[in-house]
């Protein structure tokens, strides 16, 4: 089957080296869609190919795709050749704190003062979307006119295409932001007066628009894999995830809209994005429908409870190789304080069954880092490998084949804003550097497991941006010069990490990314910690209506946007 037979023309993806056409501007808002990373990552970053979608569709605008490599050239987009510095409009998809380095590097090659104070009034207008922007656009906000704050499928396009007339009219932007201040989903950091409200797509627990790859290449780093959005949000609120928190209310697309987008656009393989896909009922039967139509597929992590024989026989028997399960915290305090809802024997009997069925790869992931972790968290997770060394071995039977390895991922805990560990210090980088050294010796003796630890470095800089106020872009624009890095910049920085990261924030704090309201209140957030350091768990999220259960406030948060 040809590429062109896989993708027709009228799926409005882009597959292989085929590129969106470039007409002339023509009258249109000719907009920046600027991904500060390169194109392997971009092409592989469903947000970012989702506001491009829409940007597309608006008659109003242009809108060019452009990427980061780095360098002291000035940035050109990537199917036009034009400069940055042509753009009345730029706007950049935040999705990780390290980008904030290349979006300053990319507006100071281009020659665009850095700071919002220093334009003056004077055009390109510098707006900023994505995840970061609705958990804390601080850290950015002197270099930023426009966060939207929310869900660009929600009227961000809408908000753009309104600026073509200050634009082309010989108006400041000064102008423009005046005009849009104050409405829901838009914060300007030079005029907002109150927390910038959230803006969601749709209502209840539907996702009625889920979101799909645009491109579908070799160039990125998930080759020829289209990209469907299954899910958004998660049920399950685990305390240190941000997702389980600012995407509330969680909700599903429905398996007919998702059947519709693979019959439109007939890919070669499909990637679901979501989280704890296995609670999703029509999995499995999606799954063999998109087997049976010769369509394959990749998950991510998957959750133990949620894998039964039936469904680990179909994903061996499609091809599927390798398990990933998440166990997080490394005791069973850690994991009933942080509300990671794990019963160990039947995380074992899941493990028994994925080597039984001659998967020949598992996959485990943790968090070291915790507030209050001991030797004896450690000394438990040791224990537990080694009961999972054995239920492999009993999965496994007479047979030779089964599991054949496994590789524990550890990261550091980056407390993150938003969530009940917004009030937590972050570990320190030699506590952090001594847990790490302590796994490997914990793993070494388990056999046919090798350890892959991060480095503590680079999570405390993530956790100083995470958590940083305005003055943190003091930090971003030095690192953004050339021949800099974030390590160097860190030296010549003459702020305190510390008084960032390393102390336990007041209850009553004010805390910089209240400057946007994403509907969990402050409260609920704060009791969660509290519960954090009792052992205490939390409900699930999304068993009844937001209205009906308003646990977290998110019930009178909506009906509040509902104009009632």
């Amino acid at each position: 089957m040809s590429e062109a037979t896989l993708y027709p023309p009228e799926s409005g993806v882009f597959y292989g080296l085929d590129r969106p056409s470039v007409p002339e501007w023509g009258g249109r808002l000719p907009v920046a869609l600027v991904f500060p990373g390169s194109a392997r990552l971009g092409l592989s970053t469903l947000g970012w190919q989702v506001v491009w979608k829409l940007l597309e569709e608006c008659p109003g605008i242009i809108a060019e795709r452009f990427f980061w490599e780095g360098g002291d050239e000035e940035p050109r987009a990537y199917d036009s050749g034009r400069p940055l510095s042509d753009f009345p409009v730029i706007s950049f998809s935040l999705n990780f704190e390290e980008e904030y380095r290349a979006m300053a590097q990319m507006l100071d090659r281009a020659g665009i003062p850095l700071r919002s104070e220093d334009r003056d009034g004077a055009w390109p207008l510098i707006t900023a979307g994505g995840p970061l922007s609705f958990m804390n656009p601080a850290p950015v906000a002197p270099a930023v006119d426009l966060f939207w704050v929310g869900e660009a499928e929600a009227g961000f396009a809408d908000l753009l295409a309104e600026c073509a007339s200050y634009a082309f009219d010989g108006a400041s932007t000064m102008d423009y932001l005046r005009a849009v201040a104050g409405r829901d989903g838009v914060y300007i950091p030079a005029l907002a007066t109150a927390p910038t409200r959230r803006v969601l797509a749709g209502h209840g627990n539907e996702l009625s628009h889920p979101g799909h790859s645009c491109f579908v290449t070799q160039e990125s780093e998930f080759r020829d894999m289209f990209l469907l959005e299954v899910n958004r949000g998660c049920p399950y609120g685990c305390r240190f995830c941000a997702a389980g928190y600012i995407y509330r209310p969680p909700r599903h697309a429905r398996v007919e809209v998702l059947k519709d987008i693979v019959e439109r656009v007939n890919p070669g393989k499909v990637g679901l994005v979501g989280t704890a896909l296995t609670d999703w009922p029509d999995l499995h039967p999606f799954l063999t429908w998109l087997h049976e139509r010769g369509t394959k597929f990749s998950l991510a992590s998957l959750r133990y409870d949620g894998l039964t024989d039936d469904f680990l026989t179909f994903l061996r028997r499609t091809g599927t190789r390798s398990v990933t399960l998440a166990l997080e915290g490394a005791s069973h305090r850690i994991r009933e304080a942080i509300n990671k809802r794990l019963d160990e024997e039947k995380f074992l009997e899941a493990v028994s069954r994925i080597s039984r069925l001659q998967f020949n790869h598992l996959k485990l992931y943790i968090i070291a880092g915790w507030p209050d972790e001991t030797e004896e968290d450690y000394r438990e997770l040791g224990e537990f490998l080694q009961r999972i060394r054995e239920a492999i071995d009993a999965g496994r039977g007479k047979k030779k084949t089964g599991v054949g390895h496994v590789t524990l991922g550890v990261s550091s805990l980056v407390p993150k804003p938003w969530t009940p560990f917004q009030w937590a210090p972050m570990a320190g980088e030699a506590h952090l550097n001594d847990v790490m050294k302590r796994l490997k010796k914990v793993v070494k003796p388990v056999k046919g497991f090798q350890v892959r630890v991060d480095k503590p470095a680079p999570a405390r800089l993530q956790g100083l941006l995470a958590r940083g106020d305005e003055k943190i872009f003091d930090l971003i624009e030095i690192a953004a010069r050339p021949g800099m890095n974030w390590r160097k910049a860190l030296r010549q920085w003459d702020g305190d990490m510390s008084a960032y990261l390393d102390r336990e924030r007041g209850k009553d704090e004010p805390l910089p990314w209240e400057c946007v309201d994403i509907g969990v209140d402050r409260e609920y957030l704060y009791r969660e910690w509290e519960r954090y350091k009792t052992v205490k768990g939390t409900a699930l999220c999304g068993k009844v209506e937001c209205e009906r259960c308003n646990a977290c406030g998110m019930g009178t948060w909506l009906h509040h946007g509902d104009g009632k």
